[in-house]
This record gives C-alpha cells, structure tokens and sequence, in this order.
C-alpha cells in the first residue's frame, strides 16, 4: 500500500478550491516524487512551456482521490494530466481489494481512479466493495482499453466514467463531472429527506389539530342545536334562519374536522402489514356499509379476489369508501357494484365497477385531491375526503389509482398493489 501524499487534512475531506499553496511532492509507489508544480514540458532551449498551468495556478482545486492501479508510470501520467487540468491531489494507492476497502474504510474521497483490469481483481469490483459499504465516491475507470459494449456495461453498472489512458486529456473533465453529479445527487437525496420530514411533521400537526378541534366544536354544535330547539318561532323569522344558518355550518364543521382527523390517520397508522385476504376485506367493507346497501336497494358482487400485502383495516377502508361513492352517485337503474381483480406483470389491478351517473374525463384527477367536490352539499353530502384517503393509502403501498368514466354510463375505479409471491395465494378465477 503507498500513498501519493501525506499532507491531507486529519478528516480526509476534500479542501475545495483556492489559491496554490506551497508545492509539496506527491509520493508514488516507485519511490519517486512528483513536485505538484512540475513543468510539464520544455522545448529544446529550455525555455518553459507551462503557461497554461501558471494560468492554473491562481484557481487549484484540491483533490483527495484514491488511485487503483498497480502501473507506477500509469499513476504518473495520471497525476501529470489532473495538474495540467487545474487539480492539486492528495490521496493513496491501492493495488488489492483488501488494500481498497481498508482505505475506503478509514478515509474519505472525492474519487476513485480504477484501472479496469488488475491481477488479482478489476476495477468494477471497487464499486461492489463501496456499495456494500454504504459509501457514494464516484470512479471513474482508466484503463487501456475498453470495448464499447463493456464500457456500457460498466456504466449501467455503477461506474461515473472511462477514461482511456492514450486519451487522459480528458481525465480532470471526467473527474469534474463526476464530483459534480456525485454533489446534485447528495443534495437531491438531502432535499427528499427533508421533505419526507416536512411531509411528517404536517401529517402530525393535521392529525394534532382535527384531535384537538372536536371538543370545542362538538360544544358549539350541541349549543347551536339546544339554541334552534328551545328558541325556534319564538324570535323572528330572521332569528330563526340565522340560527339554523349557525347550526348547520358547526355541523359541517365537525363533519369535515372528523374527515380531516380520518384522513391525518393514514399517516399515523398503517404500519402492520400482512397478508391480506381481499374477499375478506371486500365482505367486511358491505358488513359495515349494511344500513346504506339495504336502504338504496345496491347489489354489491366479487369474484374471487389475491391476497395482498397489505394493512388490513386500510385495505377495508378503501373498497368501503369506493362502494359507498358508488351508492352516493347512483343513477335511475338500480345500483349494480362489482369488485373484480386480474394480475398484470408485476402487479395486481383491481376494480370496482358500478351503473351510477359516472363522470367527465377531464375531472379524472381532480376527484382525488383532498376536499375538492364536483357537486354542490345540497345536491350530494359530504367533504370530497374519500377519495383522497384511498388514494393516500394506496400511494403508501406502492400502488395507484384512477377512473375509467363518462358521464351516464358508470365509472369503474382501478388500483393496484405490487404482486408478493404467497403461499396459498388466492388467484382469480382464468
């Protein structure tokens, strides 16, 4: 094991950019030293042509890199090209994998240079090493050559970049890319952690407020309500609408903070997931939805229904929400639910189909999003919440959700949850 320098900073982190400091040499496996300001070439007067890295100098970006490489001269022509391109490296030398993860285990990197082929392992190995470690250095492979088919493969495979050692002129550009795209990459993951978060925490305070709301509004609806009974045609006409006016909006109120609180639980709840038995959860979802079915007179059917992973009461929740909208938007027939499901690839779609007044395809998407309402309260109840808490636990899932409709001709509702291969699965009927 060698090392190119040892003028790193204690934590191993890269240092950025900024003025040259004093030159130090960069130590190689052969023994021999590098001076970081080298000239890199003379004409045959001795006259120096390194204006270009003069020119360099005011702006050096410091780079702390692991070279895999087991080739003195290659790790020469390497540091020589990263110079020319405006880099000041500081870093090791690995020739083995033992020798690579016991480096990427005690040091931190801005890159990793791996030749492709070595003796004993070959470069793509380093990025195995580095994905079973939990670590996110971009390499780039150098090597000599390297087929088109093989580069790709690489690529797909985790590597930034190949650069081909008849071509390093392209090396500090490569590097550059890579710690560039490495960067959008940690700020984009910083980004969804700290939206998840944010996301969490209005989860919390929704479910926080709707819980605390209900008693004080249950207070001025039991009020509203005892104030329109004892006082009703003893004032005015006026008095009377106004208080009516008054105990229907506490009641609305209360009715929508309860949709509110419903739909906050998504978020709060749902964390046991098993397997999960649809034709249970669909025949549970009619046992609670008993009151309505009988009174409009629906007929509600399904075939045979998989088994899902799922949370069990949710998955109720879902096909309960979904048949009672179908009894709500009913039409003149009489009301014919069926929930059917058919495996596509990787997952299962299911349906729930109904005869009711259906709806315009260009509201496709607006039914799901929270509180939004196609119809006024007077022509039909309720908050417009259903919906969106179907498609919020099915979303959670790893599924999704949408209608397939025109106005008067019924709608039928798909959505879907990934395939879990089960014992004694259950499968529709072919």
């Amino acid at each position: 094991m060698a090392t190119l320098s040892t003028n790193t900073n204690a934590s191993g982190a890269p240092s950025g950019c900024g003025p040259r400091p004093k030159p130090q040499p960069l130590q190689t496996s052969s023994g021999s030293s590098v001076s970081a300001n080298t000239h890199l070439a003379t004409d045959q007067g001795g006259v120096s042509k390194d204006h270009s890295l003069r020119d360099l100098e005011k702006n050096v970006c410091k780079l702390r890199a692991l070279l895999v490489e087991d080739d003195a001269a290659d790790v020469e022509l390497m540091l020589q090209a990263l110079r020319k391109g405006g880099f000041e490296v500081n870093g090791d030398i690995a020739r083995t994998s033992e020798e690579f993860t016991d480096r990427v285990r005690r040091n931190s990197y801005d890159v990793v240079l791996a030749d492709y082929k070595l003796p004993n392992w070959n470069g793509m190995e380093s990025v195995e090493t580095m994905r079973r470690e939990g670590l996110d250095i971009p390499v780039i492979l150098v090597t000599g050559s390297l087929g088109e088919h093989t580069a790709v493969d690489c690529i797909k495979q985790g590597a930034a970049d190949y650069v081909l050692k008849d071509n390093l002129s392209r090396l500090p550009e490569s590097v550059r890319r890579a710690i560039r795209e490495n960067k959008l990459r940690e700020e984009h993951k910083q980004s969804q952690e700290d939206l998840a978060r944010s996301c969490q925490d209005l989860e919390q305070f929704a479910y926080i407020a709707s819980h605390d709301l209900q008693e004080p509004l249950r207070m001025v609806a039991a009020y509203t309500q005892l104030l329109a009974e004892r006082y009703r045609g003893k004032l005015d006409a006026d008095a009377d609408k106004y208080i009516q006016y008054a105990v229907d909006g506490a009641l609305r109120m209360q009715t929508l903070v309860q949709d509110l609180l419903a739909f906050s639980r998504v978020g709060q709840q749902g964390l046991d997931i098993q397997n999960t038995k649809s034709n249970l959860a669909v025949e549970t979802a009619v046992k609670n939805l008993y009151a309505t079915i009988h009174e409009s007179g629906a007929l509600v059917t399904h075939d045979c229904l998989p088994v899902v992973y799922a949370n069990a009461p949710q998955l109720v929740q879902v096909f309960q929400n979904l048949i009672a909208n179908a009894i709500k938007f009913r039409g003149a027939e009489p009301i014919a639910i069926h929930v059917s499901a058919c495996k596509s690839g990787k997952e299962w779609v299911f349906s729930v189909t109904d005869n009711g007044i259906g709806i315009a395809p260009e509201h496709a998407e607006i039914i799901f999003v929270t509180f939004k309402r196609l119809h006024t309260h007077a022509e039909y109840p309720g908050n417009g919440i259903g919906l969106a808490i179907c498609k919020k636990i099915i979303e959670r899932r790893g599924g999704k959700i949408w209608v397939e409709s025109q106005p008067g001709q019924g709608s039928t509702f798909k959505f879907t949850f990934p395939v879990v291969e089960l014992k004694g699965e259950l499968r529709p009927p072919r």
